[in-house]
């Protein structure tokens, strides 16, 4: 029998599949279920059916829901930014850890990355959408060799992101909350970083601190005709006045990944503005980073089992 019951409650048919895969009902003391990647916050109480431990790729957890998980004693999170969907501290005091993991799509985030900041300078996606329209759209891009990308954390994906950029070319500076070094880039004080580079990329945590980190005092800061990355969490910037930023100019461009409110709501202003380039939360899916995803996810639970 096995020692544990979890759930994969809102697994994508690629997760599922890798779970699947990577679980050794022979061997794993646990058992594992996998669920639908539609679930409502609401249903995930039915889903676990007395589990202790859920799996949770996209879903909300309120505390609501969790307090009708009787057995509910782990979650775990497949990535980094719990925050924007659950309470990890309020969960705690209901006795509920939640365990994250780290460096799965390090890469595959980093191209996504570099990637939105190519089109951010060369308009690649305004073309085409023009070009689809029968307009023939020629506009001067940035040239990004010898130009300056600043990155606001610097955690493993800031440090592909870095590599990256130094191959084609770029300066690339740094502000980290902590003290860090890295071959390649020169880590300076926020202020300089911001006012000084020609892109900025942003790559940190999502909590108390930083919420809102990139505010209308800081975007004031911003070298104007910057172009603007953000693969991390949209609530790291002050939304509106990053819009107001970019319906003047000041920021040349932005690209993202990430939005204050996800799925971004139909006819949102971000969708109306033609110097944004938007993706749908999708920089980390990579059958690559699946798989390291599934792994870790997994391997939590085999730690979990085994009363670790």
């Amino acid at each position: 029998m096995p020692a544990m019951r979890a759930v994969f409650v809102d697994a994508t048919p690629a997760l599922a599949t890798a779970a699947r895969r990577l679980h050794d009902p022979s061997t794993d003391r646990y058992a594992i279920d996998v669920g639908r990647p539609d679930i409502d916050p609401d249903g995930i109480p039915a889903a676990l059916g007395g589990a202790e431990v859920a799996v949770i790729d996209h879903t909300a957890l309120p505390l609501e829901a969790a307090r009708r998980c009787a057995a509910l004693r782990d979650v775990v999170f497949l990535g980094t930014g719990a925050r924007s969907y659950m309470d990890p501290e309020a969960l705690a005091a209901l006795g509920i850890r939640v365990h994250t993991i780290k460096g799965y799509g390090d890469t595959a985030v980093a191209e996504c990355a570099i990637a939105l900041l190519w089109d951010a300078a060369k308009g690649l996606a305004r073309m085409d959408r023009g070009m689809r329209a029968g307009q023939w759209l020629r506009t001067e891009g940035m040239q990004l060799g010898g130009k300056t990308l600043g990155l606001i954390g610097f955690g493993g994906i800031a440090a592909e992101t870095a590599r990256l950029a130094l191959g084609i070319g770029m300066k690339v500076i740094a502000w980290n909350r902590t003290r860090k070094s890295h071959p390649g880039v020169r880590f300076a004080d926020l202020d300089e970083v911001l006012a000084t580079s020609d892109a900025i990329s942003l790559h940190l945590l999502l909590d108390d601190s930083t919420r809102g980190f990139l505010s209308a005092d800081r975007i004031a800061m911003l070298k104007p005709g910057v172009l603007l990355v953000n693969t991390a969490r949209g609530a790291l910037v002050d939304e509106a006045a990053m819009i107001d930023a970019l319906r003047r100019r000041h920021i040349a461009h932005a690209g993202l990944d990430v939005y204050a409110i996800e799925p971004l709501p139909p006819g949102h202003v971000l969708t109306t503005l033609d110097n944004v380039t938007l993706s749908a939360h999708s920089a980390f899916r990579t059958p690559e980073a699946n798989e390291n995803l599934v792994a870790a996810a997994l391997a939590h639970c085999r730690r979990i089992a085994a009363g670790a």
